[in-house]
């Protein structure tokens, strides 16, 4: 293939063209030294030219042609002129790739000595590899793909894994959990002790990383203790204690990366949350008329957002009630979301929820406007697809950004919530893009074409995924942080 040089015009394809000059050359039972001669020049400075490592003049490209019995255009054209030449091209420009240089492995040469059988397996290992590397370095297209697939089978089984709830309510039984309140700290170190694991908190976790398991010596290494009782550290232990519970190996792949991701955090939230315990709350809430995420929250002593989700995980299956789950940033864009009720999700063509932004008449985006945001809010909201109840709790991330967290029923449903007497109503219509999407009328008059605001660059949208079998986690600091805390007579 041509390309282009820096004024723009077309250059030839020097290793396709070296060896349409070759194969040209040992038709006609020419060797090297005799084509020089027919040529006036050096047989070193063609060779150079049929290994595509230097561009002939143009004056000496006619005298080859002439010389060979070929017209210039046929050794310019873009295609290899036989098999064999099409698998050196391919061998040669894999060897002189990135990939093929970071392994600093020696080169073939793909001389006409070299047997058909190995060029043909040498160019297809070079290919696989390059596969492999794609596939390793994926884009966020990836991620979002992964993602789509994972939450619409969440969806079809209500979000419930019976197997790791099984798995979440014995560990914690066995481990002493005494069926009320939250789970203790003590009770997750002693489930780790079951385990054959030994928890240790650290200052000097490598930043790629939120835990570090050592599966030679039995230990989890997690950040230093903070917040006694806090829910952060107890879900972080149960997640790495999860993948030796749910007998996960090395992801081979993101989406894979990803499916374990979900299970772990399923897990942990079946320890702190335990099924039989909840579910019995829970049953005694609706039967009252009283359910709310921040009772749920506060007698199992987790964040909002964690109790928010965890009712996804029991409510179909052991209330009989559909729901939504959304979490959405102050810019009105969804972070997560889950639904199983028909709330009409908003979604790019590829089926992807994340980063779309939600109808500003959302319950999730004018909780935002609230003055008192210490408890939840309620809203009723008319939408093409019925009328769904919410209740929302804002809050302020670790980077200081703030966030809702939204759990809502179809209109049927909210009977059994407290705040289901809220007044607050508003309509949507999107996807419609009169609902909220354009200015209004006379705004729009005012400020079209004038207004340039400078808009904060999402850096996700342009970076690939980070690559490994646990992706963005740096192994040379894991590994150096394992030296250092491994045990007296293992860091040699």
């Amino acid at each position: 293939m041509a390309a282009k040089d820096a004024g723009g015009a077309e250059s030839p394809d020097l290793i396709t063209l070296g060896r349409r000059i070759r194969h040209a050359r040992t038709t006609h039972g020419l060797t090297l030294e005799a084509l020089g001669e027919r040529v006036g020049s050096a047989p070193s400075l063609l060779s150079l030219i049929e290994n595509g490592r230097r561009e002939p003049r143009l004056s000496l490209l006619r005298s080859i042609a002439d010389a060979v019995g070929v017209a210039v255009p046929d050794l310019l054209a873009d295609e290899p002129p036989s098999r064999r030449a099409e698998l050196e091209i391919a061998l040669e420009r894999a060897q002189r790739g990135p990939l093929f240089g970071a392994l600093g492995l020696p080169s073939v040469k793909p001389s006409q000595k070299l047997p058909m059988p190995v060029l043909e397996q040498l160019v297809g290992l070079h290919t696989e590899l390059s596969r492999r590397e794609e596939e390793a370095i994926a884009t966020p297209e990836e991620a979002r793909r992964a993602n789509t697939e994972l939450r619409h089978e969440r969806q079809e089984r209500d979000n419930y894994f019976p197997q790791i709830e099984a798995l979440g309510e014995d560990l914690t039984r066995r481990a002493g959990y005494a069926g009320a309140g939250a789970l203790t700290h003590r009770t997750v170190a002693r489930m780790a002790e079951q385990m054959g694991l030994t928890l240790l908190h650290v200052d000097d976790l490598p930043r790629s990383a939120r835990s570090v398991t050592d599966l030679k010596n039995g230990r989890i290494y997690l950040p230093p203790a903070s917040i006694p009782g806090g829910h952060g550290l107890r879900s972080l232990a149960l997640q790495a204690i999860a993948h030796r519970v749910l007998g996960h190996e090395r992801p081979r792949s993101y989406a894979e990366f990803l499916r374990q991701r979900v299970e772990i955090t399923y897990f942990a939230a079946s320890c702190l949350i335990p099924q039989s315990v909840a579910v019995e709350f829970l049953q005694r809430r609706k039967r009252e008329k009283d359910l709310a995420v921040e009772d749920f929250r506060d007698a199992f002593g987790v964040t909002h957002e964690a109790a928010a989700m965890r009712m996804t995980n029991l409510a179909t299956v052991h209330l009989g009630i559909p729901l939504h789950f959304l979490r959405v940033g102050d810019d009105g864009a969804l972070f997560r979301g889950y639904a199983n009720d028909g709330l009409p999700l908003p979604q790019d063509v590829t089926g992807a929820i994340e980063g779309q932004l939600v109808c500003r008449w959302w319950a999730g985006r004018e909780a935002f406007a609230r003055r008192d945001r210490a408890t939840e809010s309620y809203q009723y909201t008319d939408t093409p697809a019925g009328t769904f109840w919410d209740s929302v709790q804002t809050g302020t991330g670790a980077d200081g950004r703030q966030f809702s967290i939204t759990v809502g029923v179809p209109y049927a449903h909210a009977k059994w919530f407290r705040g289901r007497d809220t007044q607050v109503r508003h309509a949507s219509t999107c996807p419609d893009p009169a609902c909220c999407q354009r200015p209004p009328a006379d705004l729009a008059e005012r400020w079209d074409g004038v207004a340039w605001p400078s808009a904060r660059m999402h850096q996700q949208v342009l970076a690939a995924l980070p690559r490994g079998a646990f992706p963005g986690v740096d192994d040379t600091d894991v590994f150096g942080f394992l030296q250092r805390h491994a045990p007296a007579g293992e860091a040699l």
